[in-house]
């Protein structure tokens, strides 16, 4: 994120480089750069004939070379666009020559998104060395409430932990769809206030009660009977809830604590840098090792994957997901 702010301040000084080649597995970021050349480099007057937009399904890449050569017209420069440049994957070596001697009243800007060039190719070097590459990393689960602060700091919101949670647990990692999100929310809350659970389950109707973190949390307590409640309200409602996210959710926190018996005693914060989760949790999975011992957890994982093909229909016929859901209960809970 600092690098963000680091090109978004040079570019509002008039600080502009010749070609942003932007990159990486996390739109999100890819998205705001891009954007914010395309809406602030140039006047609505100059865009009108200096700013083009291409895609890369549609061209190839002596298309953006012949429009990168071009002059402006009664502007200092013009912007070419390339959105979904990775289209051009096999080709994108094509634009080293260019890299090493760009227009300089071009400003390009490559949308290169879910791929990354190898920096040991010639064209990387060359890119870098006259142009900017950026780089956007998807982001692992334990950095996004981190990243839901900054993003929400300067609008002057806050963010409950377990409520970050819930739009990880819902939403998954994907930048692009929490923003989403929280500007829905920003519309019908009033600046400052606390983002609760309470309001994400109302506004954006993910239950604060009865999600897969819930779960997984009645698991690790072993608390049955809330376990319980929870696939049975999955049960009733299976389009919010499918079991296919509900077997991945499980595995995914059964191979934590597993990689947490691996550990040995270590501090929790040491514990949440190496299993990649939000320090405020880290003792929920502290908890669920104790109940849980390493060779129980490896049996487990073993039964979630029998489980996981099942829901596929391996070896059971359309089996009611409640059965199959409470069936493995059982199987986890003993």
């Amino acid at each position: 994120m600092e690098k963000v702010k680091e090109l978004v301040n040079d570019i509002k000084k008039g600080q502009l480089k010749p070609i942003y080649f932007l990159m990486g597995e996390e739109p999100y970021y890819i998205d705001k750069i891009s954007d914010f050349i395309e809406s602030t480099v140039l006047t609505d007057i100059e865009k009108e004939f200096n700013q083009v937009v291409l895609y890369g399904k549609d061209i190839e890449v002596g298309d953006i070379v012949a429009s990168a050569k071009r002059f402006p017209m009664m502007a200092e420069r013009q912007v070419v666009i390339v959105k979904e440049a990775q289209n051009l994957s096999r080709s994108i070596g094509d634009l080293e020559q260019y890299a090493k001697n760009p227009q300089p009243t071009t400003v390009l800007v490559i949308n290169y998104k879910y791929k990354t060039l190898d920096k040991r190719k010639t064209i990387y070097k060359a890119l870098n060395k006259t142009g900017v590459v950026f780089e956007s990393k998807k982001l692992y689960e334990n950095q996004i409430g981190d990243w839901l602060r900054r993003v929400l700091s300067p609008s002057g919101y806050k963010i409950d932990p377990k409520a970050a949670q819930m739009l990880v647990e819902f939403l998954g990692t994907d930048l692009s769809k929490i923003s989403n999100e929280l500007d829905k929310l920003k519309l019908v809350i009033p600046k400052g206030s606390l983002i609760t659970p309470e309001l994400i389950e109302q506004h954006i109707g993910i239950s604060k009660d009865f999600n897969n973190f819930e779960l997984t949390k009645a698991i690790g307590k072993l608390d049955k009977i809330k376990a319980y409640q929870i696939v049975n309200y999955f049960a009733e409602n299976p389009k919010d809830n499918p079991m296919v996210v509900t077997m991945a959710w499980l595995f995914t926190y059964f191979s934590k604590i597993l990689q947490l018996h691996g550990l040995g005693h270590v501090s929790p914060k040491v514990a949440a840098s190496a299993l990649k989760v939000n320090p405020f949790f880290v003792n929920d999975y502290i908890v669920a090792a104790r109940n849980f011992p390493m060779r129980r957890v490896s049996q487990i994982i073993s039964t979630l994957r029998v489980f996981d093909g099942k829901s596929k229909g391996v070896g059971a016929n359309a089996v009611p997901q409640r059965d199959l859901l409470l069936e493995l209960m059982v199987s986890i809970f003993g």
